[in-house]
């Protein structure tokens, strides 16, 4: 599936643009959209979209409109780099935290953004009201409780005393064969490109295309993947093996799209972007 024009802007700006203020000129931008085969006006349309929808704020420098992130966005992007790029496979403590809730028939917006924010803080469903997450999350919880004041959300800790009925827990709340066969296509397109040479010898343009197209994969599994701690993955689980391979890549592809953003935009990039960064 070609990636939409709203997600190739936000790996851009998330791997690059950020590191350049945080703000990008429409022609540019424009520009860096072409390499993936995206029309200026698509460009213009989805831009004026996420205007609205509070991405950005604009000013004019000439003829020139210039895209800045909002102070949202920015966070947005800080922490989904944060869960993109770093991960810990953590020992099992036993304590599952469980989210209930009721939400009136006529809140059904307050409903859906219940779910993707339950979703994205790793928690999956047991029930048609009950989430549940392996980790350690009662703060977090407890925020969106705050954020939802429509709905009544209970947050508490459960355990089954059971390692064998933990692991069946798991697999109820998360479709993980599911999971499992999209980290193992994901490592069987990525593995070919494991290749430090080949990859410094790349076009720029080449290396910046790839290098979003591999973030954007890799970003699909974030609210998909509750990150299990080691005792409750099944047999054989790719997630490491998929993540220290997109790890490998990424890093591999920096020097040759780093360069050719700066060359595109104008501006050296504050920082390298970097795994750690």
């Amino acid at each position: 599936m070609a990636p939409k024009p709203r997600s190739l802007i936000m790996d851009l700006f998330g791997d690059y643009l950020r590191y350049a203020g945080g703000e990008v000129r429409l022609g540019t931008l424009t520009r860096l959209l072409t390499a993936f085969d995206i029309e200026p006006s698509s460009s213009r349309v989805t831009l004026s979209r996420l205007k609205k929808e509070g991405w950005f704020t604009t000013r004019r420098e000439g003829r020139e409109t210039v895209y800045t992130l909002s102070d949202e966005m920015m966070r947005v992007l800080v922490e989904g780099r944060e869960r993109i790029f770093h991960r810990t496979d953590e020992p099992w403590g036993g304590r599952w935290t469980m989210v209930l809730y009721q939400v009136p028939e006529s809140e059904r917006a307050t409903r859906e953004s219940l779910r993707k924010s339950l979703a994205w803080l790793g928690f999956g469903q047991l029930s048609a009201s009950i989430w549940m997450a392996a980790h350690e999350l009662m703060p977090e919880a407890r925020q969106l409780a705050e954020k939802h004041s429509e709905a009544t959300i209970d947050v508490m800790w459960s355990g089954t005393g059971s390692i064998s009925a933990d692991r069946a827990m798991a697999a109820r709340c998360w479709d993980l064969e599911s999971l499992m066969e999209d980290y193992r296509g994901f490592i069987a397109k990525y593995r070919p490109m494991d290749d430090p040479v080949r990859n410094l010898d790349r076009d720029g343009e080449e290396a910046m295309v790839l290098r979003t197209l591999l973030v954007g994969d890799a970003r699909r599994f974030t609210f998909r993947d509750p990150r299990l701690p080691i005792e409750l993955q099944p047999e054989g689980w790719p997630g490491r093996e998929a993540y220290e391979l997109f790890r490998r890549v990424h890093a591999q592809l920096a020097p040759r799209a780093n360069t050719h953003v700066e060359s595109v935009i104008g501006t050296q990039l504050s920082t390298f972007p970097s795994l750690a960064a």
